[in-house]
């Protein structure tokens, strides 16, 4: 009798089934995201809220929208850093080489799962941290394409990480820098005014800028032309980061 002959799944059905086996990782994922992308932009929120709140509604806003961007920076670019990191030192690429399947939808599939999990802990923060500074909140439809075009590039950036990375520790330590200094350049929780001319200019570089103007327009209004360029913006930090991830994973089947 002839072997048989297995058709090979199609690109969806790849992603599909690789997305499915990402989402196992709720497992380990689910404590660290507790702590990080909720209770410290919760904690943020409260520290900076006692601040800003004598500077108006405005001021609360960036904190609000700042920290939300800080829960994603956790949920997305720190845990798809980690994940990447864990299969490359655990030999889990090695393993996933050797099937019939494409490198871009292994990665496709470890971001879209990250990006999944971490959207408790984002809608957790918008809440509770609107209700701590009294902000109302005036959620715009757009809100449902926004928060996946925040979270991509910042996703793709911890691919990218945790790709380039010479040992796990390595990478834990880099993920930590990049997410606090991202938060850290430009207008993300803090109000231009507030800030030297040097960081306002230097934020127009980063994808957490972007973000944060995005959703401060979806969460709390108004919706204005600015939104299109926010938008544009991230779909091509986005696109950027994954053609450079893909170029750095090494992967046997070429």
């Amino acid at each position: 009798m002839p072997p048989l002959q297995r058709k090979p799944l199609s690109p969806l059905g790849q992603l599909l089934d690789l997305f499915l086996i990402e989402l196992t990782n709720w497992r380990w994922s689910w404590r660290s995201m507790l702590i990080t992308a909720t209770i410290a932009p919760l904690g943020g929120i409260l520290g900076l809220g006692l601040f800003a709140r004598d500077l108006g509604p405005p001021a609360l806003a960036y904190v609000l929208s700042g920290n939300a961007v800080l829960s994603l920076l956790f949920g997305t670019l720190g845990s798809v850093e980690s994940h990447v990191s864990f299969m490359r030192f655990a030999g889990a690429l090695d393993y996933f080489g050797t099937l019939p399947i494409r490198r871009s939808l292994l990665i496709l599939a470890v971001v879209l799962a990250f990006l999944l999990l971490s959207l408790p802990s984002l809608l957790v923060t918008i809440a509770l941290g609107a209700l701590v500074l009294g902000l109302p909140l005036a959620l715009h439809p757009a809100i449902v394409l926004v928060v996946p075009l925040c979270a991509l590039p910042l996703a793709g950036l911890g691919a990218l990480i945790g790709f380039s990375v010479r040992t796990p520790e390595e990478g834990n330590s880099m993920n930590l820098l990049v997410t606090f200094g991202l938060t850290g350049l430009g207008p993300v929780i803090v109000p231009p005014d507030r800030l030297p001319a040097v960081l306002v200019l230097l934020g127009r570089l980063s994808p957490a800028t972007y973000a944060a103007s995005a959703l401060r327009q979806v969460l709390l209004g108004p919706v204005t032309g600015q939104l299109l360029v926010d938008s544009a913006v991230l779909a091509g930090f986005a696109m950027v980061m994954f053609w450079v991830a893909g170029k750095k994973m090494s992967w046997r089947r070429r």
